[in-house]
């Protein structure tokens, strides 16, 4: 019988947990090994190694999915990935560091991804290590004198920021447990749920899906650093299609995370937001196609979180205002004015939630071993800093925890928990009428509601151009005249970040959370958004593109009579 599991976090006294460390054969794998290749390779030719960094990712993974009322997978899936991180030279200069033009490509991090033992074997784990630490330190010598050879050919920096920045090793370990709860219970439960949506001819394709992950890393660098730390994600979801005439995929979704199975809805709440989902389905079925629009907008408040994130997270990144293919949007606007006066923005991975609701991003220490904390981005309209991983831009020399990735992928700065706070709010109902008012200021017959977004992508490069566009599922025209608000579909939220936050003037007091999972050059990880309903005076929308499928000739066999 599979086993679904319960987090519990241990954490014990200093004395107490060097000694819980001293018994761990991942730990001990990894310190033992760290140490004799960092003694042997600092004096290493062609040129010395001044910094080497271990990271093992142990992953406990499970997943159990359902479909029209019965069970169609359940699987527990463990897994163990060692990350080897290696700088030669020095911190002002190595490895790292970004080979221009047409060496592009091999910008990154020296990072090895593979399996490693997940008996505990602790000879087995090193001689893992060991295989691959040989291999990362060849790459190293080779990506550095790459290095050096492009800097002899090309123009100089904007930014002569070093590579790497110095940190204060820190020493931590904790284990997250894990109790054990019957998944047979919960099939059922979820066979239930899933049945639910079979009684309706114009879905074509639904689900719910339950998925457990209990992650632990392990970090040790040369610098002293020696850190044990766990997450639990935990994950209830459902999901709902169909198609409406013209060919265009319509679909409803929803999620519910959790570090423990206390922070799932019941099933009365479930079953609750699936009924109120088909009907948005089958609204947006016989909803009209918007057309190109340019005008008075909301964003309601998990909406406007992902907006966050999309336009604006990504160009905070601090990575990006010293490389030098990138559009480093705001580089150089730091003390000026952004965006509203009423808006101030900041990312905080130390959060393990807000007002009671558990937050995806948290974490303890980011993949360079610093504790995560918070990095304030905007105060009051002016922009004041920059998500930082160890890699110091002008003006900003120093990691403020940022540093992430999923394992096999360099590290950058990414968001963890990006949070929206505004200065002064008033009820939705209030901010709603301010969009009916400004539309009749412009001249528009109606403002459009953006209730859900699925997410989205963004330009950052120099060539492609500073860009984005969002992708809503839920979409509400609010006409000026007293009709009733409208659902449509067919539209992406597009257009460029430094007008686009330009328009933000109102906020309602009504603040939502995102919880979701971020891809980007480091890889996917774990991310949270936090924002109330935000007005913005004009947002640009265009049609989404679309299948030119008709829907099936035949309904669902489940609806035959």
């Amino acid at each position: 019988m599979l086993k679904l599991l319960l987090s519990v976090c241990l954490l014990l006294p200093a004395a107490a947990m060097a000694d819980e460390a001293g018994k761990d054969p991942v730990m001990n794998a990894v310190v033992k090994e760290l140490e004799r290749s960092f003694a042997g390779l600092k004096k290493a030719e062609p040129v010395p190694l001044y910094y080497l960094g271990y990271e093992v990712t142990v992953n406990k993974y499970g997943s159990l999915s359902a479909k029209l009322g019965a069970l169609d997978y359940k699987a527990e899936a463990p897994s163990a990935t060692l990350d080897v991180d290696m700088r030669v030279n020095t911190m002002d200069l190595d490895n790292t560091h970004q080979v221009k033009g047409d060496m592009a490509w091999t910008n990154s991090t020296q990072s090895e991804n593979l399996p490693v033992a997940l008996e505990g074997n602790e000879d087995a784990i090193r001689a893992r290590i060991w295989e691959y630490t040989d291999k990362a330190y060849k790459k190293a010598q080779e990506k550095f004198t790459k290095v050096k050879m492009n800097k002899a050919v090309t123009a100089a920096e904007d930014d002569p920021s070093p590579d790497f920045s110095p940190v204060k090793p820190e020493k931590f370990y904790e284990t997250v447990t894990l109790e054990k709860a019957d998944l047979d219970v919960w099939g059922e439960r979820m066979k239930k749920h899933s049945a639910r949506l079979a009684g309706f001819p114009f879905i074509y394709d639904s689900g719910v899906s339950l998925q457990y992950e209990n992650k632990h890393r392990y970090m040790a660098t040369s610098e002293g650093a020696r850190i044990k730390t766990g997450n639990n994600y935990i994950i209830l979801s459902y999901s709902l299609s169909s198609r409406t005439t013209d060919g265009m995929e319509i679909s409803r979704y929803m999620s519910y995370h959790g570090d423990s199975f206390d922070d799932l809805p019941t099933a009365a709440q479930l079953d609750a937001d699936m009924d109120k989902s088909v009907k948005e389905l089958e609204a947006l079925k016989t909803a009209p196609v918007v057309e190109p629009y340019s005008g008075p907008a909301i964003l309601r408040a998990k909406a406007a979180g992902v907006y966050f994130h999309e336009i604006i997270g990504h160009r905070l990144e601090g990575h990006r205002q010293k490389l030098e293919d990138s559009g480093q949007t705001f580089a150089k606007k730091v003390g000026q004015k952004v965006t509203g006066d009423i808006i101030t923005l900041y990312d905080d991975p130390s959060m393990k939630e807000f007002q009671g609701k558990p937050l995806r991003g948290y974490y303890r220490y980011d993949d360079e071993g610093v504790r995560g904390q918070r990095a304030s981005l905007i105060e009051n309209g002016v922009l004041k800093g920059f998500m930082m991983n160890r890699s110091p831009i002008r003006g900003f020399g120093s990691s403020n925890g940022h540093g992430r990735r999923s394992p096999g992928n360099p590290t950058v700065s990414r968001m963890g928990n990006l949070v929206v706070e505004a200065s002064k709010t008033v009820p939705y109902a209030e901010l709603r009428q301010m969009l009916i008012d400004e539309c009749k200021k412009q001249g528009k017959p109606f403002g459009l509601v953006f209730d859900d977004i699925s997410g989205g992508f963004t330009y950052t490069g120099r060539g492609s151009g500073q860009s984005f566009k969002v992708k809503p599922l839920l979409v509400y025209k609010v006409y000026t005249d007293g009709r009733p608000d409208e659902v449509v579909r067919g539209v992406d939220i597009v257009g460029t970040p430094i007008v686009s936050f330009s328009k933000l003037t109102a906020a309602a007091d009504d603040y939502g959370i995102f919880n979701g999972t971020c891809g980007a050059e480091s890889g996917w990880v774990p991310v949270s958004a936090v924002s109330p309903s935000l007005l913005i005076t004009e947002m640009e929308v265009e049609k989404s593109q679309k299948s030119q499928q008709k829907p099936p000739v035949l309904e669902p066999p489940l609806h035959d009579k």
